[in-house]
């Protein structure tokens, strides 16, 4: 069966067994991969996915079931598995699938790859990795090109069908020199043109620029209160993590969110708006639809109010709260007007951190970790690199004193990011 007789037969097959709805999923991936260990070329494949996925309500309950096989035999034994799930399961009336949200075929990025391509442009990487940055070597690089197909159904009538292609790159590298070795760093990036040299994606000049002045790293004397500048990888990562912490199903479910009251009030400082934007074109192959729903471009802070929470229809409706327009993570930061080295320049004592070593927050946002391929700022100077250095704070606070966001920004292909200064956090040797 194609992609499509294929789920019609699992929601006629669920309903024949009892479902009151239903909904199915079904994918297919093919990626093409080409791997760099220790600067030479190790390994080309091609690896191929299938997955149908599907979700069911019976007497209020709700069963899933997943196979990586598509022949009837298969398709049979899961939907038995999720209608038993359901029967096995707990009634909870916010367990729904998804309403009609209309017929849509999305087709986006480059469908047919050129693998050849693909391979010089990796070759003029290295050797442009050698002749610029000589003490940065390759740890470990990857570059594939990613096709995806699949389409959604339901009960309700809604499909969804889905085409598109991507490239993509993973590098991990450190800096040596003689004797010396600094800390390991790495970049991603997603695109759907060769046009680009890949030393002018992914910050690859900077972080390797950075990286060879990071070998003789000192450690911080002493601790002191001063201002975080965080890179936009690092500011990234710190905004799953106060959605999650703060915004997510689980924190707003169990009431536990600190910001479960906060909605249309202030949470961060005025001038700080995150918006999560699949539909943007700086996302590469973005999210159309998940859980049912087509995807929108939505706002979570916007100058410092708190406008949402980051809920599936399974959370908006166990909470009264409304529904995520999207759940892919796309996070834009919007940009300040102050040049990144206008910031610098205006810190007394503070870190520029590019990654953070540490575990989850606690439940009320503190943190606690090792600062990874920073830098000291004094007197508004860089004065070099550190090596061990704690930085303590919480997530709460932070939001609240951003001291500025950089004009300059970086882009992954999955989102755009500034630098961020945030006053207030603990800094010292470890």
């Amino acid at each position: 069966m194609n992609d499509r007789k294929l789920a019609e037969y699992t929601l006629e097959k669920l309903e024949k067994l009892g479902a009151d709805a239903a909904a199915v999923s079904v994918s297919h991936s093919s990626t093409d991969e080409l791997n760099v260990d220790g600067g030479e070329f190790s390994l080309m494949r091609t690896l191929f996915d299938t997955g149908v996925s599907l979700s069911v309500i019976k007497n209020g309950a709700k069963g899933t079931a997943s196979i990586n096989q598509t022949s009837k035999e298969d398709i049979d034994a899961a939907c038995a598995a999720a209608i038993a799930s359901a029967e096995h399961g707990k009634p909870d009336e916010a367990e729904r699938i998804a309403p009609f949200e209309g017929k849509e075929k999305f087709t986006q990025g480059v469908l047919v790859p050129d693998v050849a391509a693909l391979y010089d442009r990796i070759e003029e990487f290295l050797r442009d990795t050698r002749e610029q940055f000589p003490k940065i070597i390759m740890e470990q690089f990857i570059a594939d090109y990613r096709h995806e197909s699949g389409i959604y159904m339901n009960t309700n009538g809604t499909e969804f069908e889905l085409e598109e292609g991507c490239y993509g790159l993973s590098s991990m590298f450190s800096a040596h020199e003689g004797e010396a070795a600094g800390s390991f760093n790495g970049a991603d990036a997603a695109f759907t043109s060769l046009d680009r040299a890949f030393m002018d994606m992914a910050s690859h000049r900077r972080l390797f620029r950075e990286s060879s002045d990071s070998l003789y790293p000192k450690p911080v004397d002493g601790k002191f209160e001063g201002t975080l500048i965080a890179s936009p990888g690092l500011l990234a990562s710190f905004m799953y993590t106060v959605l999650g912490n703060f915004c997510s199903n689980g924190t707003i479910i169990d009431g536990t969110s600190p910001w479960l009251s906060m909605l249309g009030r202030q949470v961060a400082s005025k001038g700080f708006t995150l918006t999560s934007r699949p539909l943007d074109p700086a996302v590469v192959c973005g999210e159309r639809f998940a859980g049912g729903f087509k995807s929108e471009n939505m706002t979570y802070i916007e100058d410092g109010v708190l406008k949402g929470f980051m809920l599936s229809d399974y959370g908006a409706r166990k909470t009264g709260f409304e529904r995520a327009k999207n759940l892919s993570g796309s996070f834009f930061v919007e940009p300040g007007t102050t040049p990144l080295s206008e910031i610098i320049a205006g810190v007394e004592h503070g870190i520029i951190v590019n990654r953070f070593s540490g575990g989850e927050p606690a439940q009320n946002g503190d943190f606690s970790g090792v600062a990874k391929n920073s830098f000291l700022v004094e007197h508004g100077k860089i004065v070099g690199a550190v090596s061990e250095t704690m930085i303590n704070g919480s997530f709460l606070d932070l939001m609240k004193n951003v001291r500025a966001i950089s004009s300059d920004t970086e882009s992954s292909g999955g989102g755009v990011m500034p630098w961020a200064a945030f006053n207030g956090v603990t800094i010292s040797g470890k």
